[in-house]
């Protein structure tokens, strides 16, 4: 080997390695299961066997509102972000749609922390400032985090949040990873990593209630792990009711409900494909909206999505959910229309349960 190639080899071992450690300061790898911060800013009661609950989710388009068409939203999307003017306005909003609700537990995703494209907002620290009297307690984990993606449409930090909001104690929190999309190890590093936000709330019988607040990914192809994310969501369920501890889950799992696909024009179900993933939850656990609810007569009063397309007027797809336990009875559900259609691309899924009886 002459001294010229030597050199060379030696030059390229040291550019790749000090790119391998560019990139692993850049980003975010997140550990299976992680413990949370439970922040209580008041005294906060303590749930009791068969009462009453309220609960909310609500993906918020990180504040961005109704006004753009953004460059991953359709192909001659070119919007970048969203202006400061108009995310004021989405958090007024958001603040007014769920002081109006008054859940009892508000489940949101995507909520901004440190994005370049958000103005480095923490958009969860200014909604609890118009919030703190109502919900004293509360639990967040990021599922996008990275310093710098180089994308040239970001071109600099994202951060993406999960947070759950309560009225009643939260005992301890959790993030529990899902399984990441399948794509090159290097591309991986800078995409969103989908996790569960979990949050125990006490019993006063001495038990535990396991709340859940997700947000799985929008598929560009029908494909794989989408349908290991919810078997793996599915496992997570299974485990609270073999144990008999009350459960709800609700987000933004990005899936169609049983009919919905064949009534998406053709180039609306790309991303989707006839036979829904998320049959492996409504197989096993119940659902709102239900899949007769989502696709039957009244179908138009449970669409959760109005996707950010200049040839929609209005909501035409549901893919927000709330599952719960069977130990769980439903009492009303619905989907908040009528006053939220600017705020986001998502609509609010509210329900009100009973929860299972002292024994």
């Amino acid at each position: 080997m002459t001294r010229l190639l030597r050199y060379t080899l030696l030059g390229l071992l040291s550019l790749t390695c000090l790119l391998l450690a560019l990139l692993y300061s850049l980003t975010w790898r997140p550990e299976a299961k992680e413990t949370l911060e439970v922040s209580c800013s008041a005294p906060a009661p303590t749930l009791v066997p068969g009462q009453a609950l309220k609960v909310m989710t609500w993906n918020v388009q990180y504040l961005a509102g109704k006004r753009y068409v953004f460059w991953n939203d359709l192909a001659q999307g070119s919007d970048e972000n969203p202006t400061p003017e108009d995310m004021a306005f989405s958090l007024d909003e958001v603040a007014r749609v769920i002081r109006d609700e008054q859940p009892d537990l508000v489940l949101l995703q995507e909520l901004d922390d440190g994005a370049k494209a958000s103005d480095y907002q923490n958009q969860l620290k200014l909604l609890q400032e118009r919030l703190a009297d109502l919900y004293p307690c509360s639990t967040h984990a990021f599922d996008w985090k990275a310093d710098f993606v180089p994308d040239r449409h970001i071109f600099g930090s994202v951060g993406r949040q999960l947070a759950t909001l309560s009225r009643y104690q939260i005992e301890h929190a959790e993030r529990l990873q899902l399984p990441d999309t399948t794509t090159n190890v290097i591309s991986r590093q800078f995409q969103p990593r989908n996790a569960l936000l979990v949050s125990y709330l006490p019993l006063r019988d001495g038990g535990q209630m396991a709340v859940l607040n997700t947000h799985l990914d929008r598929a560009t192809e029908p494909n794989e792990t989408l349908q290991a994310k919810v078997a793996a969501v599915a496992k997570v369920l299974d485990k609270y009711e073999a144990h008999g501890t009350p459960w709800l889950i609700g987000g933004d799992f990005n899936l169609l409900p049983l009919g919905q696909f064949q009534r998406l024009p053709p180039e609306q179900r790309t991303p989707y494909s006839a036979d829904s993933p998320l049959h492996g939850l409504w197989d096993k656990y119940p659902m709102i909206p239900t899949n007769n609810e989502a696709s039957g007569i009244d179908r138009a009063r449970w669409l959760t999505h109005y996707p950010n397309d200049p040839g929609l007027n209005g909501p035409d797809r549901t893919v927000d959910y709330l599952f719960y336990s069977p130990r769980l009875k439903r009492v009303e559900a619905m989907v908040r229309q009528d006053d939220t259609l600017r705020i986001s691309d998502h609509l609010p899924v509210i329900a009100r349960f009973l929860l299972p009886a002292a024994p």
